[in-house]
């Protein structure tokens, strides 16, 4: 059974989380809630500075807008194994674009390889918090991030899409297949700077260079992206409804094809997805009042999600096994899903990675005893073992598609 601490946060948690939905539900009501620029966190989610930062743990962050059109934000963390590939050290403002205090270098270190940096894996990450909630700079999900890309030795981006009611279905979807556009569009932009500076040499004119640079979009390169990142190794990391916003994305990218190269999609990690259906399952009708997210509240979040007309148990962003909800299973990247013993949505998560397997996609499931919806990604206030186990056993299986050496890496 779950500790006493959790089953008390869990109560605290529920009657909150009752109390915000019903709050909105009755803005909604009476059209309190209609905002063409949405909102990407609610006021009593709790956020970290949005300064650039370099954390105790090794890890730099930074928060970066990608959208004038609306609130989707990005918090990018950068895990040190970045830094020029000697011994760990790097030059003055090089892997953090200035923000690491000066370095003394050894002179071993300062040949033509210096200055080199590594590249690493990119992971998208979509928070939880039933679609109304939740923040990409929310101190709990700051800290499953951070874990993340120091276990996986990735750049980690969160992504803070529109919340609901404000912006309600198909926006946060929309909002994370949008990110996996830029993500493309930074790696063409990085590479069209290479080239620009390649021919700067030979005489290419400014004007020939901004018009280069113009057959992309008005945008500007990221430099930590451009140093760091290699958007041919992208996995998708969804929590909760986070993975939800994960699989449609996974889906939309198999649609897309070479629409969105170089960026490919190697591998989805679904945690505790908020998947449900209208028949319901052996743990829906087993564990509809059990801990944080039970049933019923979670009925609140759909219809605050879904447009009124389309609301359904069976829609295609709640019931991952309705027919014609995307390209054949199949042609699914390699799935893992995580799964909580104490959580009502285990068994339709369970029977949609089962489907997967049909079909010989890697799609293998990690359920953990004792454990509840949001217990790895809470950690930094449960403090549960199983939380620590699920972050390496996800490093593990992730390693596998991420490896530069390939599927041949063994652990």
């Amino acid at each position: 059974m779950p500790s006493v601490s959790v089953k008390v946060y869990s109560v605290f948690f529920k009657l909150l989380l009752k109390h915000k939905l019903q709050t909105l539900l009755q803005q909604s009501a009476a059209g309190g809630t209609e905002a063409s620029f949405g909102v990407a966190s609610r006021p009593d989610e709790s956020a970290a500075p949005s300064n650039p930062s370099f954390g105790p743990d090794g890890v730099a962050t930074k928060d970066i807008h990608v959208d004038p059109l609306s609130s989707l934000s990005l918090r990018l963390f950068l895990p040190d194994s970045s830094l020029a590939p000697c011994n760990g050290h790097v030059e003055n403002g090089g892997a953090y674009g200035g923000y690491l205090p000066p370095v003394s270098l050894p002179d071993a270190c300062r040949g033509s390889h210096a200055g080199s940096p590594r590249k690493l894996p990119v992971i998208l990450q979509f928070h939880g918090g039933a679609f109304v909630g939740g923040s990409n700079t929310s101190t709990a999900n700051d800290f499953f991030c951070r874990r993340i890309a120091k276990l996986l030795d990735a750049i980690v981006i969160a992504v803070g899409y529109r919340l609901a009611p404000e912006s309600r279905y198909p926006a946060a979807f929309e909002d994370g297949f949008k990110v996996l556009n830029w993500l493309g569009k930074q790696a063409n932009l990085a590479e069209c700077s290479k080239s620009m500076e390649s021919t700067k040499a030979g005489g290419l004119g400014d004007a020939s260079r901004s018009q280069i640079v113009d057959s992309f979009g008005a945008s500007s390169v990221e430099p930590w992206l451009a140093a760091h990142g290699d958007p041919s190794r992208c996995v998708l990391l969804g929590v909760s409804c986070g993975a939800n916003i994960a699989d449609f994305v996974a889906r939309k990218a198999v649609e897309a094809g070479k629409l969105i190269d170089p960026v490919k999609v190697v591998a989805q990690v679904l945690m505790y997805p908020f998947f449900t259906g209208s028949i319901a399952t052996h743990s829906e009708i087993k564990l509809a009042n059990t801990y944080f997210y039970d049933k019923s509240l979670c009925v609140l979040a759909w219809k605050l999600f879904l447009p009124e007309t389309e609301f359904s148990l069976d829609h295609p962003a709640a019931n991952p096994l309705v027919p014609g909800r995307g390209p054949p299973l199949k042609c699914m990247p390699p799935t893992l899903t995580v799964v909580a013993e104490h959580d009502w949505m285990r068994d339709q998560a369970i029977a949609y990675s089962e489907e997967l397997r049909k079909v010989n996609v890697d799609a293998p499931v990690l359920e953990y005893k004792d454990s509840v919806h949001e217990f790895a990604t809470l950690d930094m206030l449960l403090k549960t073992p199983q939380a620590q186990a699920c972050a390496d056993d996800i490093a593990i299986w992730v390693k596998k598609y991420i490896s530069i050496r390939g599927h041949e890496f063994s652990y």
